[in-house]
């Protein structure tokens, strides 16, 4: 037992009849189990093949504060927060650090519809999150996963029922705020079932300039039929270290888009875990990630195929500079009997200067022989030549190489379906490349 682990055994077994008094009976019940199967697989280290880029050990080393009392942190993120999406309406709410805001917006439009806190779920929304919690998101296999499971005290729930519709993008942005080094545990649940359909947006920012760690996991159910959109943006600090694992299960002849982008941030490690068990089924994940400084992005995806006649897509690309790191391993897994599997998988870097480094391992592992399977992997560095050429038509060098690196990345942005949201992607890709934060009109967080 090394003392990153030691202490927070010591801390769950001081603290949890507090985290349970404070927690709601759903978070419960699975509890002590995954507190057994952190006890018993720690936290995983650089000799584990999907976490050999990412020292999480040293992530959790630190003493954090965690807020298991539920001491209300005065704000109101509706005054704070003025950013939007020009264009996009959506359903607005507010996860702050791991608690979900108790003036969130009431969400009833007869449909069964239930977007809000597990706690002050419906019956059946309980139901269903009870029927799926932990059921994806396996604790035994996975130290991080089982530490969320046994500190998470809230979950941010979208339940929607049988051939339902969330009419509205649902934009969900995660508030990091305190005046001392936090610790917070976020908990998200999605539940569509057969022919639902959601568009979900998922901001994460931080208010304050302190140490944060976040870890969140998240788990997708899509029932058959189902239709699932699903946007994460990461605008956090140099400050924030974040862990995020998402844990998707999709059914029969559903369609599937989950999109992960990293535009500022300080270490940041996503897990997506895939499993198609309907045919007919298809499934696209995309990533784009912009670095500098000493900022750290590690994406590792595993989408596995169970069952014949589904497809995958994937595709991540990366631009690094000054000494950032980049490490994105991706895994396409087709189970004997999947046969008619057609999954594409590639993923493209930039590194902008000899400082940047990026490590990328496609891979596939085929036990069918009726697929049609492919994956590719390119780093490099600007094009000397594109470049030349800018400049002799009158373009500052480092105007062209902002451009360059745009054009390099929005293969990724030119996918998202939501035009609006496409479209401010753009613009804050471009602020970022120019090493400008957005400034937000009416916005706190942004003075």
């Amino acid at each position: 037992m090394t003392q990153s682990e030691k202490q927070y055994i010591d801390l769950y077994e001081e603290c949890r009849e507090v985290i349970k008094a404070n927690s709601a009976e759903a978070l419960n019940a699975p509890r002590e189990l995954a507190f057994k199967h952190f006890m018993s697989a720690g936290f995983p280290t650089l000799k584990k093949e999907e976490y050999k880029y990412t020292d999480v050990q040293k992530a959790f080393a630190p003493d954090y504060g965690l807020n298991f009392k539920r001491i209300d942190i005065p704000t109101d993120p509706f005054e704070v927060f003025r950013c939007n999406v020009p264009n996009l309406s959506t359903l607005l709410y507010f996860v702050v650090n791991d608690l979900c805001f108790k003036d969130n917006p009431t969400f009833n439009d007869g449909s069964g519809i239930y977007l809000g806190s597990i706690k002050q779920a419906p019956e059946r929304a309980k139901e269903a999150f009870t029927q799926h919690y932990t059921k994806h998101a396996d604790t035994a296999s996975d130290g991080i996963t089982a530490l969320n499971t046994a500190l998470a005290q809230d979950a941010f729930m979208v339940y929607v029922p049988r051939h339902q519709r969330l009419n509205k993008t649902l934009q969900v942005i995660n508030l990091l705020h305190a005046k001392t080094d936090l610790m917070v545990n976020r908990r998200v649940m999605i539940v569509l079932e057969e022919g639902a359909q959601a568009t979900l947006l998922f901001c994460d920012h931080a208010m304050d300039n302190v140490s944060f760690l976040a870890t969140q996991v998240t788990e997708i159910y899509c029932g058959n039929n189902s239709h699932l959109d699903m946007y994460e943006m990461e605008e956090n600090h140099t400050q924030c270290t974040r862990f995020s694992n998402t844990y998707v299960n999709v059914g029969a002849d559903c369609n599937v888009s989950i999109n992960n982008i990293t535009l500022y941030n300080g270490t940041t490690r996503n897990t997506t875990r895939v499993t198609l068990q309907g045919e007919h089924s298809e499934v696209t994940l995309n990533g784009c990630v912009i670095a500098d400084k000493n900022q750290k992005v590690d994406n590792n995806t595993l989408i596995e195929h169970q069952v014949p006649n589904c497809k995958s897509n994937e595709l991540y690309r990366y631009v690094l500079d000054d000494s950032a790191v980049g490490a994105f391993a991706g895994r396409i897994l087709v189970q004997p009997g999947a046969q008619k599997t057609v999954s594409e998988e590639n993923n493209a870097n930039l590194c902008a200067t000899k400082q940047a480094r990026m490590y990328s391992q496609p891979m596939l592992e085929i036990y069918a022989d009726d697929v049609k399977c492919s994956h590719g992997s390119t780093v490099g560095v600007l094009d000397e030549n594109a470049l030349f050429y800018m400049q002799q038509r009158g373009i500052p060098t480092e105007e062209a190489r902002m451009l360059l690196k745009h054009a390099f990345i929005s293969q990724v942005s030119e996918k998202i379906r939501l035009e609006p949201l496409r479209e401010r992607l753009n613009y804050l890709v471009n602020k970022r490349f120019r090493g400008q934060l957005d400034k937000c009109t009416g916005c706190s967080l942004c003075k």
